[in-house]
């Protein structure tokens, strides 16, 4: 007769050798993941380096990827219809962070309510509702924010000024949807005069009215164009760069993707620098801090990238007396140039690089 200790040996070592054998069918990743936090990275742009720039913060916090930490990546399509459900199925993996980059999944994060913290950054988090301050955010969600308005649409306005001082009506691609982008509209009203410069408005709100956009543009004789960060150019990057192209319209945007592409110039933050900063808020978050108690912070560094080829198609010249800025070491980008600054936020004072002539 098998005594009870016996077959509850032997059950144990089935069980011990079941579960061997399902871990070793397993891929390497599935069971490195077993005992690892896990983030969510939902980030719209992922073009601009964040992923790299988020994983080599983490490494200078000291954590390896598959090693002390996982990331589960999911990309919002441009027109941000899946993000819901993409929340919904980092959540299921029980995610101890997750990272969301642009105002369409911060906000779907807000509206999520989730108990899980939440990593971000977003133009005018505080404007859109998405925390209560910058210095005090409460809740679940805490980050950066770009804070557009203040700062960049007013640069936006000077760069393509001192590039082509001929200008005279400016055309503004953006989202009425987007607070972020309605605050910078609202600012360049404002500043567009001192500059001797008209402004359009170019209402974009879906992928769709970029055809309408175009006639617009053409029909009221813009001779510059600045084009919002919103998702909805994003996802027309290729047919706007075009389009200045063909019509030889100067124009800014925020992301330097555009510029790689072929457009003349970007001006924003470095969002590489700003993704490797989220790193700091996951690292202590991981370590028992609340978002709650940890502040949003805001740019300090900025960059002005340059397409040589399209400035010298434009008839724009880089002047002599500028400071020699980065030449890109992509060879696919070698005609790419970047000029950094660092200051304080909310210095009035300009980087000294950032001057272009026509």
């Amino acid at each position: 007769m098998i005594s009870a200790s016996f077959a509850s040996a032997v059950r144990a070592a089935v069980l011990a050798l079941t579960l061997a054998v399902v871990l070793d069918a397993l891929p390497a990743g599935a069971q490195q993941r077993a005992d690892l936090p896990v983030v969510g990275w939902l980030v719209f742009e992922a073009g601009e380096g964040g992923l790299d720039g988020f994983r080599q913060g983490l490494r200078e916090h000291g954590y390896v990827e598959g090693q002390n930490i996982a990331i589960e990546v999911r990309t919002p399509e441009e027109g941000g219809d899946r993000l819901v459900e993409q929340i919904q199925d980092l959540a299921r993996l029980n995610i101890k962070v997750l990272i969301t980059g642009g105002v369409p999944a911060t906000l779907a994060a807000k509206r999520a309510a989730l108990l899980i913290p939440v990593v971000f950054i977003m133009a005018d988090p505080v404007g859109s509702g998405v925390v209560a301050s910058l210095a005090h955010p409460g809740g679940s969600m805490t980050g950066q924010s770009l804070a557009i308005e203040e700062q960049f649409a007013g640069k936006w306005l000077e760069l393509l000024k001192e590039a082509a001082p001929q200008l005279s009506r400016i055309a503004y691609l953006w989202n009425p949807a987007n607070h972020s982008s309605a605050t910078s509209w609202k600012t360049m009203q404002g500043l567009a005069p001192t500059l001797g410069l008209t402004l359009q408005s170019v209402e974009l709100r879906d992928r769709k009215d970029i055809d309408d956009g175009f006639a617009a543009i053409i029909r009221d004789h813009a001779d510059g164009v600045i084009v919002d960060s919103d998702p909805v150019n994003g996802s027309n990057q290729t047919r706007i760069v075009e389009f200045t192209a063909a019509k030889r319209l100067p124009a800014i945007y925020v992301w330097r993707r555009y510029v790689d592409a072929g457009g003349l110039m970007s001006y924003g933050p470095s969002f590489y620098e700003l993704w490797r900063r989220a790193a700091t808020y996951v690292d202590k978050i991981l370590k028992g801090v609340k978002p709650a108690d940890l502040p949003l912070e805001q740019p300090t560094k900025f960059e002005l990238v340059v397409n040589l080829k399209t400035a010298q198609a434009l008839g724009l010249t880089i002047p002599p007396s500028s400071p020699a800025p980065t030449r890109s070491s992509n060879e696919r980008t070698k005609d790419i140039r970047i000029w950094r600054c660092r200051r304080s936020w909310g210095s009035s004072s300009k980087c000294p690089e950032v001057a272009l002539t026509g």
